[in-house]
């Protein structure tokens, strides 16, 4: 029996620290996404932090793979966790709060069980996995509102666009575990932003136009925290806690960003969210919790005591 691996002291105050950037983030990026086109913004936050993981991989001095599907691999890593979702949630979030993006894109783990499930022989849908997808599902129904799907507008089509990128980040989660066995994750994290890079710069550059930093400093602070501290610094933090935490644990890092970005959100941009967003982020929740195990095995144990008191 495999036992969930406890959360030492330290690694709490990491993922609290790690949800602030990552729920920060979504804010900032709409700050930015004032002034430069989405393109633009991805491209910012791509280019920017490859530059510091590299350097994270130089005083590390990991050795550089020299296998060429190595770095074919980093490309489509880069396309599915970073350019894909990245421009997808950049362009939704011109059309809905940072807040709702934030929880739409809590869904990523409830797609990444589905995904594993799917192309991994060794993962398969248990009960609990089950019953945490099912109301993960029923939670993002809710927040989006089945009326804005018989209403179908330009809102809609921007949750859709999140849930897509939600949907990419759980593939680059399955495509990480075959193709980028036993790589360092510093130099996977930066040979992934390196093929995103390659990707965004000229696509930014033919759509939006050529990057430029004249722009405003709300701006350019905006691009520095998403680029260098909820993407490349985030990413760093995110291997540390991995290591101290465990997989299973980290998933609730999840349910601690979406209230950052709601917070931020209302604060900062005056944001506000229909009441049955936040019914489906407490749905959400729920399915992520029945995910991680802790509540499954609190009932279970409900249900072993009672029947030893009968």
């Amino acid at each position: 029996m495999i036992t969930q691996k406890t959360i030492p002291p330290r690694a709490w105050i990491e993922m609290g620290f790690l949800a602030l950037l990552w729920g920060a983030s979504f804010v900032a990026v709409r700050v930015a996404l004032d002034e430069i086109g989405p393109l633009t913004s991805v491209a910012h936050r791509v280019f920017w932090a490859m530059l510091v993981l590299w350097g994270a991989v130089a005083v590390m001095r990991l050795p550089l793979p020299r296998d060429p599907r190595i770095w074919a691999a980093f490309l489509l890593m880069g396309l599915l966790n970073n350019v894909i979702p990245f421009s997808l949630m950049a362009w939704g979030q011109l059309h809905i709060p940072s807040g709702l993006t934030s929880i739409l894109n809590a869904a990523t783990a409830i797609f990444g069980v589905l995904a594993a499930a799917i192309f991994l022989a060794d993962e398969r849908i248990t009960p609990r996995k089950a019953i945490g997808v099912c109301l993960g599902f029923a939670g993002v129904s809710t927040a989006i509102g089945l009326e804005n799907l018989t209403n179908f507008d330009l809102g809609s089509l921007a949750q859709l666009a999140v849930l897509g990128g939600a949907m990419s980040y759980a593939m680059a989660g399955v495509c990480a575990r075959k193709l980028l066995p036993g790589q360092p994750p510093q130099l996977a994290a930066a040979g992934m932003l390196t093929g995103a890079t390659l990707v965004m710069l000229p696509l930014a550059w033919a759509v939006e136009g050529p990057l430029t930093l004249d722009l405003a400093p709300a701006t350019l602070m905006a691009i520095a925290y998403y680029a260098l501290a909820a993407t490349a610094l985030a990413y760093l933090l995110y291997y540390r806690v991995l290591g101290m935490a465990g997989s299973s644990n980290l998933m609730l890092v999840t349910l601690l960003v979406a209230p950052v970005a709601i917070l931020l959100g209302a604060w900062l941009r005056d944001e506000t969210l229909r009441p049955a967003a936040y019914s489906g982020f407490a749905l959400l929740a729920l399915g992520l919790l029945v995910l991680d195990g802790r509540i499954w095995r609190l009932v279970k144990h409900w249900g072993t005591q009672g029947k030893r008191s009968t």
